[in-house]
């Protein structure tokens, strides 16, 4: 049996995309989210006793790489080195080898290079690892080398391909070394590990093949639980198992209120928030439902924006509301055109009335055609649409 993590996309020092932090606390917790996570990650493989550790791409963060997470990576893998656990690193679009880690890593790492390499392995029972993969050279690197991965020719040599890159059916837009599920297939390996993909999915269960996912959320886009696969299995099979380790999780969440009070509003969020506080650190996009036929007033809602951002200033695991959504379930819109009585439509002054300072006005009159060669009804509905999207917008 041979057991190891699968992991990818930690992008250490990757800038996060929240709006507002009032709080000293909470920028360190956020600035360090990735870095904890990672953490967590070297802890599961040391209680695992796993054989060796797979990062699949994107350690760093391009232009944000800094020496703090040179410096943070060789420490953990140390700690792997104490303990004889091996790691096996590719690099991808955001950390290319172009861009050269300055800190020397451990004898417990291998860094593969830009052509497409084998390594082995021998674990603690006695079991061939062979590893294939390779790094991006370049941050633009759309070259598919899949191509150039050895085939196994030896059922009892365990296979274990490393890529960074895009399946061909993903909806992903930045596609980097595109491959199709055949082309992996081909290799005959037991597990592909692969990374690029912020989402965990899996592509294939005969063999293998999975995207992690990234290990510490950034954005409302990257919502959820992240972490790490551990993986356990031989030469017939392997299973997988997903372990959250995000410091941090981004999520959304729904609460419905039936009156506009300011203290309810504030309480109402209070409780959702204690609610699913014992989840962890974590930042909200909030809506609030309301129903009935009273809204909330600009200032009641950041007057309860204020007060619930103060509150987290001192939780050890806040749930901050960096969005805050009012929705009004009960806006109906009737046409205001059907409340004016079809003969009122049609009078002449009425009409010319309402439109007489548009029409007098220099600036706008020659935009203009004849009032004459308008459909009036379609003029209220236009009207009506305006005051729905402003109302709306106030949300």
């Amino acid at each position: 049996m041979v057991k190891f993590i699968h992991c990818a996309d930690l992008h250490l020092d990757s800038p996060f995309a929240s709006k507002q932090f009032s709080s000293p606390n909470i920028v360190k917790d956020m600035e360090n989210s990735a870095y904890e996570s990672f953490k967590k990650i070297i802890d599961l493989a040391l209680r695992e006793e796993v054989d060796f550790v797979l990062i699949c791409g994107d350690v760093f963060d391009n232009r944000n790489r800094t020496l703090k997470s040179e410096i943070f990576l060789k420490e953990q893998m140390e700690r792997l080195q104490k303990e004889q656990i091996f790691a096996y690193i590719i690099h991808g679009n955001h950390d290319p080898l172009s861009e050269r880690i300055t800190t020397e890593l451990p004898e417990n790492v291998t860094v593969f290079s830009n052509k497409v390499e084998t390594y082995q392995a021998i674990t603690k029972n006695g079991e061939t690892i062979h590893f294939h993969g390779f790094s991006y050279q370049n941050s633009e690197s759309y070259e598919n080398k899949v191509d150039e991965f050895p085939t196994n020719e030896d059922r009892d040599v365990i296979h274990i391909g490393l890529l960074h890159g895009t399946y061909s059916k993903s909806s992903e837009s930045h596609r980097y070394t595109e491959f199709r599920l055949e082309d992996l297939n081909s290799k005959l390996y037991h597990y592909w590990a692969l990374g690029h993909i912020h989402k965990r999915e899996q592509l294939s269960d005969l063999p293998e093949i999975h995207y992690p996912g990234n290990i510490q959320g950034r954005h409302f886009k990257e919502q959820g639980e992240k972490g790490c696969l551990l993986v356990e299995g031989d030469h017939i099979k392997f299973k997988t198992q997903f372990v959250p380790t995000h410091f941090v999780r981004f999520d959304s969440a729904v609460i419905e209120v039936e009156n506009t009070n300011r203290q309810y509003l504030y309480e109402k969020i209070q409780t959702f928030k204690n609610s699913v506080r014992h989840l962890g650190r974590a930042i909200y996009r909030l809506q609030v439902n309301v129903s009935g036929d009273n809204r909330f007033d600009s200032q009641t809602i950041n007057q309860v924006k204020e007060m619930i951002a103060d509150y987290e200033e001192n939780e050890h695991h806040f749930v901050f509301i960096d969005e805050l959504i009012i929705h009004y379930t009960e806006l109906v819109r009737t046409s205001i055109s059907k409340e004016f009585p079809q003969e009122l439509l049609l009078q002449d002054d009425i009409y010319e009335n309402a439109l007489q300072d548009l029409y007098m006005n220099p600036k706008a009159s020659k935009y203009l055609d004849h009032f004459q060669k308008y459909d009036r009804e379609a003029l209220i509905n236009r009207a009506e649409n305006i005051i729905y999207t402003e109302l709306k917008g106030d949300e």
